[in-house]
């Protein structure tokens, strides 16, 4: 019999953009699963998806106005990579060359912008996955994600990929979903004064983390999670997103009638999220509250909400991040579309010239459900680097004009 997350297919692909779509299929050994002929249409659509995105050359998420240029200077943040190089070194040194040859690219290769939220065999990824490594490659997989992050950032990224274990579980066993299908590849080569990166792509979890010397860019990245609490099953009391969530509620609920009115720019719908996978080249104008008009306290917790997300990176480098967000503070706006009430369901948004942060209730997509509306047990999150930093690729920029 058909999952639940297979029945709905039709509905959740043509009615909500990016939402993920599940379907029933074997996992193999290599980054191509198996899928069954009544889904053959989502890989198709994805497909196009990708192809008619990568069809455009990279310019950035930007405002009508075009882009903002000069924000992302070539500098020393005086915060020191060595920790990431040297453990990206080890990792890499644990590969066989056939898994080399499937992890490594270019630093400039179109592989960056290959990522997609949804779940394995609807979009083939790049990569070596967690499940195909030993024991040991894993270890070295998680000391270079445990060195490019926070405590807080790492520990979200494997109750993400929990989350598919519990899908699993929910959905007769499905092989497609599974908590070590996350897909790692390194663009360039690991290196304390020339350009690098890596990625790591999967269901509900999709990570870009550029390196140029001692700084670091880190987007986009997306992560979500469903359910958001686990109830049952191998990961039960599994929990993500609750202080995005509950800063973002209290920031809203903490404005004043006129301040609310000018935050809701939408109204709530199965998904709001704008800049997911695909959208590089997303134009989105400023709206909602500005944070000029904020009231001191106001701001502090707008500060505190996009540290939320800031703060998933490793500590020195947030820091220089978030010094770099106060900075911009006066041009920086604060969206929203859905219920202000303690349990409701809602979308915000932070948007500056150098960062853009999106967190969103969507509709029941894995978990079986008769409901089709938004629901708090499925969220989504992205971060974005407007005006042509997205990967570091006005860093990068940068760099190639000055040394080649």
């Amino acid at each position: 019999m058909k999952s639940l997350i297979a029945v709905i297919f039709t509905a959740s692909l043509i009615g909500c953009g990016q939402n993920e779509v599940v379907v029933e299929k074997g996992v193999t050994s290599t980054n191509k699963i198996q899928k069954s002929k009544g889904m053959e249409g989502a890989t198709k659509a994805f497909a196009k998806r990708e192809s008619d995105a990568l069809s455009q050359d990279f310019v950035g998420v930007r405002t009508s106005d075009g882009l903002q240029s000069g924000l992302f200077p070539i500098k020393s943040t005086g915060v020191s990579t060595k920790p990431i190089v040297d453990a990206t070194r080890l990792f890499l040194a644990q590969l066989s060359p056939e898994q080399k040859e499937k992890t490594l690219f270019a630093v400039d290769d179109i592989e960056w912008r290959k990522w997609l939220n949804v779940d394995n065999g609807i979009y083939d990824r790049q990569g070596i996955s967690l499940k195909e490594m030993t024991t040991n490659q894993k270890m070295a997989a998680f000391n270079m994600l445990r060195t490019s992050l926070s405590a807080r950032g790492l520990q979200q990224t494997r109750d993400i990929m929990k989350t598919d274990q519990t899908l699993r579980e929910l959905n007769n066993g499905a092989p497609h979903l599974d908590e070590e299908l996350y897909f790692i590849t390194i663009m360039g080569t690991p290196s304390e004064t020339q350009p690098w990166g890596w990625q790591i792509d999967g269901h509900h979890l999709a990570i870009n983390y550029f390196i140029l010397g001692d700084q670091i860019v880190f987007s986009p990245a997306f992560m979500g999670a469903e359910p958001v609490l686990a109830t049952s099953g191998k990961h039960k009391g599994n929990l993500l997103f609750q202080d995005e969530q509950n800063f973002g509620l209290a920031l809203m609920q903490s404005f004043d009638k006129s301040q609310q009115e000018k935050a809701k720019v939408d109204e709530k719908r199965r998904e709001n999220l704008k800049a997911a996978g695909f959208q590089d080249n997303l134009t989105l104008d400023y709206q909602g509250v500005n944070a000029k008009s904020m009231t001191p306290k106001q701001r502090a917790e707008l500060l505190a909400l996009t540290e939320q997300y800031i703060g998933k990176m490793r500590e020195g480098h947030a820091k220089v991040k978030m010094a770099d967000v106060q900075k911009h503070i006066d041009n920086t706006w604060f969206a929203w579309a859905g219920d202000t009430t303690d349990d409701g369901v809602f979308y915000y948004r932070i948007h500056s010239p150098v960062v853009l942060i999106e967190f969103d209730h969507q509709a029941p997509i894995g978990v079986p459900s008769k409901d089709r509306n938004p629901t708090r047990n499925h969220i989504h999150t992205m971060i974005r680097t407007p005006n042509g930093n997205d990967y570091g690729k006005d860093l990068l920029r940068q760099h190639l004009k000055k040394h080649h």
